[in-house]
């Protein structure tokens, strides 16, 4: 039997979503990103799931990004007209932002790309005190999206976010804490069990005043998305980097773990 690659649990009114690939760092793939997405639009049909909890099922990594490598053979028809509108990252990480009800990060290890992006994308974060963060495009030759730069100046802000994308930093525990990335730090042996008690105690509240306060809270978070006369500009800068010879170089160079030699082309 294969292996599922997205562990999906309800309990009481919690409903668990756990990155499935130890192996691979749980990086994420278009087939873990569609069903997180059909599973949250299942889940946000009626309130048996009030709280959902997001993490990885490995201490070492919550999830260490966007794996392009893995991109499906065969499709559900369903998914295959889901990806004719949009990417798989996008669909999960709007199912996340406007599930009706709360979502938590449960960071249990590494989080970096597009796995940090998803934890911001989620409603509060608790991290284990030995994870590590960071955003990685500078170092791999990309422009990060829009949507996603706005994802996170939403939550620390834009001097924070122009330091995490401009330097593409590895940061440890108490820096993540520091700027925001996390609510809370706590011991490892001690994060299922505070994240549990959370979450338990957001569930016994009301579910219209929590889905009523998710929906405003989101209404203002849209605030700080680009201006639509600026999307056409946005995109070109995207595309310019994408066809780059640096992003080659970028790319080759993580892969041979060496540093990558820029040349502005």
């Amino acid at each position: 039997m294969e292996r599922e690659v997205l562990i999906k649990e309800i309990t009481n009114n919690v409903g668990t979503l756990k990155f499935n690939r130890p192996e691979k760092g749980n990086s994420l793939t278009p087939e873990l990103l569609i069903d997180m997405h059909l599973t949250l639009k299942k889940w946000a049909k009626n309130d048996l799931v009030r709280v959902v909890v997001i993490t990885g099922n490995s201490e070492k990594a919550f999830s260490t990004g966007y794996d392009i490598s893995a991109i499906p053979t065969e499709l559900s028809p369903e998914a295959a007209e889901l990806l004719q509108k949009r990417n798989p990252l996008e669909l999960a990480l709007d199912s996340i932002k406007n599930f009706p009800f709360p979502v938590i990060a449960m960071v249990n290890g590494h989080c970096f790309g597009a796995g940090l992006n998803l934890a911001v994308c989620c409603d509060i974060r608790i991290g284990a005190d030995h994870i590590k963060a960071g955003m990685p495009p500078a170092k791999l030759g990309l422009v990060y999206h829009p949507e996603g730069l706005s994802q996170f100046i939403e939550v620390i802000g834009i001097a924070k976010t122009r330091e995490i994308f401009f330097t593409a930093h590895t940061y440890t525990g108490k820096e993540i804490k520091e700027m925001g990335l996390v609510n809370y730090l706590v011991p490892a042996n001690e994060l299922s069990k505070t994240v549990s008690a959370m979450a338990e105690e957001i569930s016994n509240n009301a579910p219209l005043s929590l889905k009523g306060t998710k929906k405003i809270l989101n209404m203002i978070g849209k605030s700080s998305l680009i201006a639509s006369e600026y999307l056409n500009d946005a995109q070109a800068f995207i595309a310019e980097a994408f066809n780059s010879d640096d992003l080659q170089e970028g790319q080759a160079a993580f892969l041979e773990k060496r540093n990558p030699v820029f040349t502005g082309k």
